[in-house]
C-alpha cells in the first residue's frame, strides 16, 4: 500500500497535470457514482491534495472526490487520448484537453460536499499529517505523551493513522531504527529526550521520503552505495527489507519479525527492548 509520501507525490503530479483546466470528461466506474460524471464535466479542478493516505480532488462548484488506493489502487497520468496498458479496472478518470488522470483498481471512492468532507470516516479520525508544513515535531511529541497513545507499543502505534497520518510499514521500520527503539517499547517507557528524538525522526524521515521518492537511508550513505553500483532497491532503506544483511551501524544481522500482522525489520543491538 502506498504511504503518505507516495500519495503526496501523486497528488502533486495530478494537480500539475489537470488543475485550472476545464474537464472534457469525468468518468466513474462504480454504478452509484456514475451520475456525478456529467455533473463534474466542464468544471475546473481547483486543487488536488493528499491527507494521510487519501487523495482529494476538489472541483470548482464545491464537490470533492475522495479516493484511497488501499492495496491495489494505482494512478496513471497520460497524455489526452492515451490509456495505459493495464488489465486493471478503471474506477475514476479526469480528462482535460492536455492530460488525463486515471485511477485504476481502487474501490474506496466517494463524492462529498464541503460539509460532508470533514465528516468522512477515514479523514475524521486522522491525526496530524507528518507531511503538512504546519505540523511541528512538538505536535508529534504531544501525541506520544497523550493518554490515548502513550500506553501502546510503538510497533502498533506507528501504523495507526489516528496517531500520525501518512506513516505505513516501511516508514515504521525506518523511524524506529533511526530512533534506536524496539517495536515493543511504549512511549510511557521512554524519557522525554528519547520521545523528542523519536518525534523529530518521525517528521524527518517521512519528509525525506517525500523529497527523495521514497529513499529514507542516510544521504551520504546513499551516495556511497550508488558509487559502488548498488541498485535503488538496495540503497533505498537503512533497515527495511534488509533481512539477513548487516546493520549499517553495528554489523549485526538485520531481523524480520511480524508486528500487527505486518513485517517489521530491526537490529537487535541498535534497538534493544526496554520493556520486558
Amino acid at each position: 500500500m502506498p504511504e503518505g509520501p507516495e500519495i503526496r507525490r501523486v497528488a502533486n503530479r495530478i494537480h500539475k497535470a489537470v488543475a485550472a483546466q476545464e474537464t472534457t470528461s469525468v468518468i466513474f466506474g462504480q454504478p452509484h457514482l456514475r451520475p456525478f460524471g456529467p455533473r463534474l464535466q466542464g468544471q475546473q479542478v481547483i486543487w488536488v491534495k493528499s491527507r494521510g493516505k487519501a487523495l482529494l480532488t476538489h472541483f470548482e462548484e464545491g464537490l470533492t472526490v475522495y479516493s484511497h488506493n488501499q492495496l491495489y489502487g494505482r494512478w496513471y497520468i497520460q497524455r489526452a487520448g492515451k490509456l495505459p496498458r493495464t488489465s486493471r479496472t478503471l474506477r475514476f478518470a479526469i480528462h482535460t484537453e492536455r492530460y488525463s488522470a486515471l485511477l485504476y483498481s481502487a474501490s474506496d471512492i466517494q463524492v462529498l460536499t464541503e460539509a460532508e468532507l470533514p465528516l468522512q470516516k477515514y479523514l475524521a479520525r486522522l491525526g496530524p499529517d507528518a507531511l503538512d508544513d504546519v505540523v511541528h515535531w512538538r505536535d508529534v511529541l504531544a501525541q506520544l505523551q497523550s493518554p490515548v497513545w502513550r500506553g501502546r507499543s510503538l510497533g502498533a502505534l506507528y501504523l495507526d493513522q489516528g496517531f500520525v497520518a501518512g506513516i505505513g510499514n516501511y516508514l515504521r521500520s525506518e523511524i524506529l531504527h533511526f530512533s534506536g527503539l524496539h517495536p515493543a517499547d511504549r512511549p510511557v517507557d521512554l524519557s522525554l529526550g528519547k520521545l523528542g528524538e523519536l518525534s523529530r525522526y518521525t517528521l524527518l524521515l517521512t519528509r525525506r521520503a517525500l523529497a527523495t521518492a521514497g529513499v529514507t537511508n542516510v544521504p551520504q550513505r546513499v551516495k556511497r552505495l550508488q558509487r559502488e553500483g548498488l541498485r535503488r532497491s538496495r540503497f533505498r532503506f537503512a533497515i527495511f527489507d534488509r533481512q539477513g544483511e548487516p546493520c549499517y551501524t553495528c554489523g549485526t544481522e538485520v531481523q524480520r519479525i511480524e508486528v500487527n500482522s505486518r513485517r517489521l525489520y530491526l537490529c537487535s543491538r541498535c534497538q534493544p527492548r526496554r520493556r520486558v
